[in-house]
């Protein structure tokens, strides 16, 4: 009872030590679909679930998004919020390559975006972003993963998993992942974690995966080769 008192006020630690509108957006999270991603040692894949209705236009919804060549994000949680850290990701990305005439770094752009993240926990008349992002990149370090959350927390991974669905997920990512992973092993690992929550029958119309290979290139799978790799695995 006592931390619902706090639950309106996002600049305002409850006695218990929370600011309860940041577990509101896990919450909220936690709701979203189901979203992965696997780190091998050539690439990393991005795999999310893409339900939508069915007189919907699936060409028009896309859930991975291209924040530089070389660094891709996913997202769970409130799809307008992921596009208005996209948009301010790739601001931040295009400000570094004009200030040093170099891309900017995996590891950078994350700690840029959970920077941001963190700043809309503790202004007022602002909300926590409702997303929590997977942001996958190949830099002069090699591959990288990363998870942020709404605090503006973030981590670097091997595998995870966010959404409604990513306790199983990150259960079955752990029996599954080694490190030495090839990219086409983990995009079969991607597609096999998905499968294993997944409501109904899973197509290439209702799951998006998109690669990061060692060509520093974000590539997402078009439906055809989607389907292929579900075929594969069957």
């Amino acid at each position: 009872m006592g931390d619902d008192l706090y639950s309106f006020s996002l600049t305002t630690f409850s006695p218990s030590g929370k600011l309860v509108q940041i577990e509101y957006a896990l919450a909220r999270v936690n709701a979203g679909s189901t979203s992965l991603a696997v780190k091998a040692k050539n690439g990393v894949v991005l795999a999310t679930e893409k339900k939508l209705p069915p007189l919907m236009d699936e060409a028009s919804i896309s859930k991975v998004s291209m924040i530089t060549e070389n660094i891709g994000m996913v997202y769970s949680g409130m799809g307008p919020d992921s596009r208005v850290l996209v948009r301010k990701g790739r601001k931040k990305a295009q400000a570094y390559f004009r200030t040093y005439k170099e891309h900017i770094s995996t590891a950078a752009l994350v700690k840029e975006l959970a920077s941001i993240m963190q700043e809309f926990t503790q202004s007022g008349g602002v909300r926590p972003f409702g997303v929590s992002l997977l942001i996958a990149g190949f830099d002069d370090s090699g591959p990288h993963l990363y998870q942020v959350d709404p605090s503006g927390s973030y981590w670097a991974w091997k595998a995870s998993a966010i959404g409604k669905n990513m306790v199983n997920a990150k259960t079955f990512l752990e029996k599954r992942y080694n490190d030495d992973l090839e990219l086409e092993d983990a995009i079969h690992t991607a597609i096999l974690t998905l499968k294993e929550g997944f409501e109904g029958e899973m197509n290439e119309n209702n799951i998006e995966l998109a690669i990061v290979d060692d060509k520093r290139k974000v590539r997402v799978l078009t439906p055809a080769q989607v389907k292929d790799y579900i075929g594969e695995i069957q």
